[in-house]
């Protein structure tokens, strides 16, 4: 349980900063994971490290996206 301490006219404002700020996470997971590949894809290296990085990355964009949505639900 949260509880909220702002007035009821500032929570639509707080809630849309939350959402932002919870899409260009996502987004910055996104291009890490992206560049990852790039350079395993480039470099030769072995992409079993890549794959375990990129297994890490979708679930922090996982977790994000579960977030998001909890906030948009509300």
């Amino acid at each position: 349980m949260v509880v909220i301490i702002f007035g009821t006219d500032r929570l639509p404002e707080i809630v849309r900063g939350l959402a932002k700020g919870m899409r260009q996470l996502k987004d910055a997971a996104d291009d890490v994971k992206r560049e990852i590949q790039k350079s395993a894809d480039k470099s030769g290296i072995d992409t079993s490290i890549a794959e375990d990085l990129k297994k890490s990355a979708d679930q922090v964009k996982k977790s994000v996206e579960e977030v998001t949505g909890t906030i948009k639900r509300q």
